[in-house]
């Protein structure tokens, strides 16, 4: 079964994470075959629009702890900066339909949507603090700028979850709608945006990305020499084992910051 599958339709690109058992929680593969998709959506003059959403009752649980734990993120061309460099080069409009749970990176992953239609049952978390790790996909520098450092530090330094109607009342989404009609709202948004001109569309993102787009990268590259330094770290691999193994992290030791002064 292919973990994640795309379809043309007309000029929209649907693209569905499609690992329900697991809800599509992420791969190394899966970050490459995403930046993949991307990278080749923005050459290709088919499309205008990308819809993004998860199979079954989920949007994505963030990386596949077991996975991780094999193929650890480095600070270079990892597949997981692949995918936030693509992301944040992505010029055609973006839209993601969440439903469930939207962990981690996906939470994260949908800082670089242009609508994010959520279902009732959406539930957002960006926990890294519990596993020893720092934010990634830019999220440092974009989730403070969005809703302010005190919101933002509640968020990532508790690693607090926030449903559907918070999320709203933060702006990380567009608008809440019920899960039975997520996708549909999400579909009838990327065919209104696909009559539009496609080249004023490209430019007028770019515009309004102009203002970030070199501050989310500088913060991508710091936090991804972070967490590489991290990730490999007494703390993080307590908490990676103690989540496969059903139980509460002892955190006991400390390490350098890899870009701390």
């Amino acid at each position: 079964m292919d973990e994640i599958i795309t379809e043309q339709n007309g000029s929209i690109l649907r693209v569905e994470l499609n690992r329900p058992a697991k809800r599509n929680a992420m791969t190394s593969s899966m970050y490459a075959a995403l930046a993949d998709i991307f990278n080749d959506v923005a050459k290709d003059g088919r499309t205008r629009v990308v819809l993004w959403h998860g199979a079954g009752d989920s949007f994505s649980a963030g990386n596949d702890v077991e996975d991780f734990l094999r193929n650890p993120p480095g600070p270079g061309d990892s597949p997981q900066a692949r995918l936030t460099n693509a992301l944040v080069d992505f010029d055609k409009p973006l839209i993601a339909a969440v439903q469930g749970a939207a962990i981690g990176g996906g939470t994260t992953m949908l800082t670089h949507c242009d609508f994010v239609y959520a279902g009732q049952s959406a539930k957002f978390q960006m926990p890294f603090i519990n596993l020893g790790v720092v934010p990634e996909f830019g999220s440092s520098c974009s989730v403070p700028a969005r809703i302010g450092h005190i919101r933002a530090a509640e968020l990532i330094l508790l690693g607090m979850p926030f449903d559907a109607q918070r999320a709203a009342e933060l702006g990380f989404v567009t608008q809440i709608v019920s899960d039975q009609n997520l996708l549909a709202t999400a579909t009838e948004t990327a065919r209104k945006l696909a009559a539009k001109p496609a080249g004023a569309l490209q430019a007028s993102k770019r515009l309004l990305k102009r203002t970030f787009r070199e501050q989310i990268k500088a913060a991508m590259k710091l936090e991804n020499e972070e967490f590489s330094v991290l990730v490999r770290s007494d703390d993080a691999k307590e908490a990676l084992t103690a989540f496969l193994e059903k139980r509460s992290s002892q955190f006991t030791r400390s390490v350098k910051s890899a870009t701390a002064a």
